[in-house]
């Protein structure tokens, strides 16, 4: 502190008083505020920590789908040119221009004729009854999924999975692609047509034959998509057990195939846990399952499934009546409520992967990017940039690792890919603020990007590390990610 006045030294030995006093009192104050300033600033409290050898849940990947003809509008259907289908594609699958998504889910058709938003049928017509000899056709094409899955895999893609809305009409007790019904044979059932229970299994293992001719190897089939609720376009009911009978009759099939089986695509995360439930309940039933997969529409993954196979998001987008590409505007439809969506099913449903609804599509959707219908041109939500912010530097095969902050309005996650490059990500629902975060691990050169209302993906200077410490600046309402090589 400074040192006070004295009063000896004033003229005459007095006391100041007055003005002169009050010439004292600013000339005090001002030396005091300069020996406080002149106090070196103590560094920074710790915010949080990263422990990059602390291992959780692998990751999958992150990916999407262009079921019901939404591939043929990438390739031009509407007027998309070579050169903006290109970009799309970038923007889509690309590591460097994109969000290098490495998982593309494929829609088993399953209605008569390939109109728009239909999925055609590899056998359109009944062949006889479930013992006849299938007439499978095959166009090469599958409403533009073929093509796709090759320039898909052109960008590195390796896990493509098949989904099943619904058996053809003709093996359900409804008697249509649509509107719910049952697989005929299935407990429950009564149908004059027999049992197509093993006919609708080797179906699903020749649609992925199909592909393996093509070039695409599948890796898992998923014979029910929502099978908890009745649609007007494709769609098909499931129960718990009746998913359990059908697991055991298609899992050894498929697994001759060289095929893994997926289940069972409820509308809701935790809706999804009574079918995860009653499969892992059943040994024989068990053992041919590779992942269980659940929706977001009707509830978020709140908890972890109760298994220790892989499980996934695998469909959702957010509800909405309007195209929306903003970062943060409050509808629930943004970019910022799908970041929330990922960072939540990573932490609190430990999800292994998450697969987006539609990456392109017409109209006021909810996809990442809208095509003129018809035109030569694109619009990009910010909805892409809060998947890409994850997709494109946390790689298949890495593992989620332990990271903590003490500040509730920060939600952090962070990864350790299988190459050693680590990943943090910073998802601030707050104000500006700054993160220090402790690490288990010596660090250099962080490289930040920022996605926020006026950012997507940018490289950004916010991020320096000094041995075990990382720093990031966090603008509002933003997500920062933090890389490591």
């Amino acid at each position: 502190m400074a040192k006070r006045t004295d009063p000896a030294a004033m003229p005459g030995g007095r006391r100041p008083t007055g003005r002169a006093r009050r010439i004292v009192t600013l000339v005090t104050a001002a030396a005091c505020l300069g020996a406080l300033t002149a106090v070196p600033a103590r560094a920074a409290d710790i915010t949080g920590s990263v422990r990059f050898s602390a291992r959780l849940q692998p990751i999958d990947g992150f990916g999407i789908s262009q079921a019901f003809q939404r591939a043929s509008l990438i390739r031009g259907a509407r007027g998309l040119s070579p050169a903006k289908s290109r970009e799309v594609l970038d923007l889509l699958l690309s590591k460097d221009k994109g969000a290098g998504l490495s998982i593309l889910r494929l829609g088993i058709g399953s209605s008569a004729d390939d109109v728009y938003d239909h999925m055609k049928s590899i056998q359109p017509v009944d062949p006889g009854g479930p013992d006849a000899p299938p007439r499978y056709v095959w166009d090469g094409d599958d409403g533009g999924q073929v093509w796709l899955a090759k320039e898909a895999a052109k960008y590195g893609v390796k896990r493509f999975y098949a989904n099943a809305w619904s058996a053809p009409a003709y093996m359900k007790d409804n008697g249509d692609d649509a509107n719910g019904g049952a697989l005929c044979g299935l407990s429950g059932t009564d149908c004059a047509s027999g049992d197509w229970r093993t006919a609708y299994a080797n179906y699903l293992v020749q649609y992925a034959r199909f592909y393996k001719r093509e070039g695409i190897r599948i890796s898992d089939l998923a014979f029910t998509n929502e099978p908890d609720y009745t649609a007007t376009y494709a769609s098909m009911r499931f129960t718990p057990a009746q998913a359990v009978e059908f697991t055991k009759i298609l899992g050894p099939i498929a697994r001759k195939a060289g095929l893994g089986v997926i289940c069972c695509e409820h509308t809701g995360w935790m809706g999804q846990i009574d079918y995860t439930k009653a499969i892992e309940a059943d040994p024989q039933a068990r053992r041919w399952i590779s992942t269980y997969t659940g929706h977001r529409y009707s509830s978020a993954a709140d908890a972890p499934m109760p298994t220790t196979k892989r499980t996934w998001m695998s469909e959702w987008s957010p509800n909405g009546g309007t195209w929306n590409e903003n970062w943060d505007d409050g509808s629930g439809y943004d970019g910022m409520t799908v970041a929330e969506d990922i960072h939540h099913t990573l932490t609190s449903g430990n999800g292994n992967g998450y697969v987006y609804w539609l990456g392109a599509s017409l109209g006021a959707t909810r996809a990442f990017i809208q095509l003129a219908d018809p035109g030569d041109s694109y619009r990009v939500s910010k909805r892409l940039w809060a998947m890409a912010a994850y997709s494109r530097f946390v790689r298949p095969g890495a593992h989620r690792v332990r990271a903590t902050a003490t500040d509730p309005a920060v939600k952090i996650t962070a990864f350790r890919n299988a190459d050693g490059s680590r990943v943090v990500e910073l998802l601030n629902t707050g104000a500006a603020t700054r993160a220090d975060l402790a690490l288990d691990q010596a660090v250099r050169r962080p490289a930040g990007y920022v996605t926020d209302s006026a950012r997507s993906l940018t490289p950004a200077d916010v991020a320096t590390a000094k041995g075990g410490r990382l720093s990031v600046d966090l603008a509002p309402r933003s997500l920062t990610t933090v890389v490591i090589r």
